[in-house]
């Protein structure tokens, strides 16, 4: 296989980590400056050029895009997935990790656990956002701050709405979440690679700190996770889009709490924590899915016109619960059922004696037209009609 390494710090650890597996797996692993290619979008065909020249052909590209360079660098990693070259992580799921704002939303779309959080920007709107999340203490973090810089812990309202307001003067966006008191001061950083984690953390705070992020002197020892947080992890990375990814969970009472889903995690403080070869598990995942990789199926099944793919809720209620998917016709109306989603559980190329479950979603390709017709209006509020203002009916009638 030949992999090229996008990353712009060829002597970082991870770098020379990963640089280092692939050699040693009698791969050819080129790490390439993501800021010196050029996308050629004058020819018939997708290219890229690098230093100047025509780019060679490689078997797979792995990203280690950072923040600084985010949009520019997803445009690399797009121009390289219209060229059919492999990568682990696609440049819309590296788009959605970097944005907290963005990730918070799509995972909670997927009913994936995270603490309570508020996006507001109205000065008035603040308070409410606090009470909406469960009161200070609050944890008001930056979009943009990575490392943990950009996240603060008030512990009163006032210090709070004081917080944020001089943020907001700044012009900068700020999450209002709740602090999850059972988990102060620790995490768990899962790596995932593929639909398995390959290795996990337990990262702690030094002394009163209550971020524990290594890079503000916080410790790391390995754990054995459950399989609520190894599913967890597994299901927060595949709905982001990434095939390899840092997600980092805080330990509710409850359960797992994802906070945040890395696109280029470190491997450095994971690798020492564990003694595992979390660079070799990701390079031969790499191998593996080079000549047989994932596609973007809404993407490749959208070209044709009056075709495309929906995604159908059977509401609780619905008259299609308790009912096969034989009985809906689906096959009759040339629409195929690609999977099931039941919770957690995936159900790939569903059969048609399969009985349908309230909050059962099924992912179908087919006719647009037919596929809206399943799908159940929504009750809307009759639109009032309110009489003219005396100086619009004035205006209406040329005064």
């Amino acid at each position: 296989m030949k992999l090229a390494i996008l990353s712009r710090a060829p002597q970082a650890y991870s770098t020379q980590r990963l640089r280092a597996a692939a050699e040693q797996r009698g791969h050819t692993p080129k790490v390439l400056n993501t800021l010196r290619f050029a996308i050629d979008l004058t020819s018939d065909e997708p290219d890229l050029q690098y230093r100047g020249k025509q780019l060679s052909d490689y078997d797979a590209i792995l990203p280690r895009i950072g923040n600084s360079i985010t949009y520019f660098g997803t445009a690399v990693v797009r121009q390289f997935e219209q060229m059919d070259v492999y990568t682990p992580n696609t440049s819309n799921g590296i788009a959605n990790a970097r944005d907290k704002l963005r990730a918070i939303q799509i995972l909670s779309r997927h009913n994936i656990d995270m603490p309570a959080t508020a996006f507001v920007r109205n000065r008035a709107d603040v308070r409410p956002a606090i009470e909406s999340v469960g009161g200070a203490p609050v944890v008001i973090k930056l979009l943009e701050g990575t490392q943990g810089i950009g996240v603060i812990l008030a512990p009163q309202v006032k210090v709070a709405e004081a917080i944020i307001e001089t943020l907001h003067s700044t012009r900068q966006n700020v999450l209002i979440q709740r602090f999850v008191s059972e988990s102060r001061g620790r995490d768990i950083r899962a790596l995932v690679v593929g639909d398995r984690v390959v290795a996990a953390m337990r990262r702690s705070a030094a002394g009163d700190e209550f971020r524990s992020n290594v890079h503000r002197g916080g410790t790391v020892e390995a754990v054995q996770l459950d399989a609520a947080y190894e599913q967890t992890a597994v299901r927060a990375a595949q709905i982001m889009g990434l095939r390899v990814a840092g997600v980092d969970m805080l330990e509710g009472d409850e359960g797992p709490l994802v906070m945040e889903v890395n696109s280029s995690p470190g491997l450095q403080g994971i690798e020492a924590a564990t003694g595992l070869d979390v660079a070799g598990a990701i390079i031969d995942y790499i191998a593996g899915q080079v000549n047989f990789p994932e596609i973007d199926v809404r993407q490749r099944l959208s070209v044709s016109t009056g075709y495309g793919v929906a995604e159908l809720l059977i509401h609780s209620g619905a008259e299609q619960v308790g009912k096969t998917l034989g009985d809906l016709g689906l096959w009759d109306r040339d629409i195929t059922a690609l999977t099931l989603h039941r919770g957690v559980q995936v159900i790939p190329n569903p059969r048609k004696h399969q009985v349908l479950e309230a909050e059962d979603r099924l992912l179908c390709f087919g006719k647009l037209e037919e596929m809206r017709s399943m799908i159940p209006e929504r009750r809307r509020r009759r639109a009032r009609v309110r009489k003219l203002s005396k100086e619009a009916q004035e205006l209406a009638e040329g005064q």
